[in-house]
């Protein structure tokens, strides 16, 4: 029931911003930041001699998506390790036994590895956004991969934001793995500290 109830306030928080997203979307940081970004890059495109400007910022963000690759990758290994023993013995037992510890583990590689796919895809985008950004501003071809520049870019922090998040909804699961009782604790907390950053304050 503790981890039935830690799902449950993690999942009706999401569904809740997706009906926020949908309504009024200005009120969501995700939203307004990927603006931002397109905002940005319109910006530079205007400007001759921010090539190289653009192209540290974007070497900048690409940095702090591979980091939290790497994060991911270290320890969807982690919880690997911890969960392999469960389901050794149950495959030499002859069929899978899924308690709820080893539901929790699976859950916690599944978000791991997530969090990993959104990190590397960041990455990509901001690496093929890179490109585009160093090209001379007053070129044809600046001109022609201009919107997808911008896209690439709004793809970018969505995905890593999207990685970032993973990564932080994971505490309630090891909260729950530590003890029970903690998970639903965990939940409201991260829920709290999380509808802090997903608010956005219109000026």
């Amino acid at each position: 029931m503790a981890a039935l109830a830690t799902a449950a306030i993690l999942l009706a928080y999401e569904a809740a911003l997706l009906v926020v997203q949908r309504r009024r979307p200005a009120r969501l940081a995700r939203t307004a930041h990927a603006g931002l970004r397109e905002d940005w890059f319109q910006a530079v495109s205007q400007h001759k001699g921010s090539e190289i400007l653009a192209v540290q910022t974007l070497r900048n963000s690409m940095m702090s998506a591979t980091m939290a690759a790497s994060t991911a990758v270290l320890a969807l290994m982690g919880s690997m390790t911890l969960a392999a023993p469960a389901l050794h013995g149950s495959a030499q037992a002859g069929q899978l036994q899924l308690t709820v510890r080893l539901a929790l583990e699976l859950l916690l590689m599944a978000m791991l590895f997530a969090s990993l796919v959104c990190s590397a895809m960041a990455v990509r985008y901001y690496n093929h956004a890179g490109f585009i950004a160093a090209m001379p501003v007053d070129s044809d071809t600046r001109r022609r991969w201009a919107g997808t520049g911008a896209d690439y870019l709004r793809r970018a922090g969505l995905l890593y934001g999207w990685g970032l998040r993973h990564l932080v909804l994971i505490a309630p699961l090891l909260a729950s793995l530590l003890h029970p009782a903690a998970g639903p604790l965990a939940a409201l907390l991260v829920v709290a500290v999380m509808y802090g950053f997903d608010r956005f304050n219109v000026r």
